[in-house]
């Protein structure tokens, strides 16, 4: 039985690749061909391997058209907040963050998001208390459908 998704999280495609020349070319490719847009990304590399971390449009599909192409993929939750461009933004939602023991594991942010405000993403270890302390300080929380 499949897990239900939680209501304002956005599910980020997580992408295994070899560290060398090329290799996330050939994701963005599969993704091309699969008519899949990248919405954001972010990497994180090792001498080994790297991780792609993606938000895109279609995120079942992009793992099924990877997977069939050889690459390890996961999907995983994370928290989208909309934040102004205003200095100090930042720093105020990871405060509020703090201030409610919630851990962020990581974040990155995009902004390809014609006439709307930048997202902060982050993962965290606790979803639903992030999303309360959040909310409460009337940070808007960003759903995968509002991308």
């Amino acid at each position: 039985m499949c897990r239900e998704r939680r209501k304002k999280m956005i599910r980020q495609l997580s992408v295994f690749v070899e560290n060398q020349p090329g290799s996330m070319m050939r994701v963005t490719s599969v993704l091309t061909d699969s008519h899949i847009n990248i919405r954001a990304i972010s990497t994180f590399d090792t001498p080994e391997f790297g991780i792609m971390r993606l938000v895109v449009d279609e995120p079942e599909c992009a793992k099924e058209s990877l997977t069939a192409k050889g690459f390890v993929t996961r999907i995983t939750e994370v928290v989208g907040a909309e934040l102004k461009d205003e200095k100090g933004n930042l720093n105020r939602m990871l405060t509020i963050l703090a201030d409610g023991e919630i851990n962020v594991n990581y974040i990155y942010s995009f902004v390809i998001r014609e006439g709307k405000a930048p997202v902060i993403v982050f993962h965290t270890d606790d979803f639903d208390k992030a999303q309360k302390v959040l909310e409460k300080a009337d940070v808007k929380l960003v759903e995968e459908e509002d991308l």
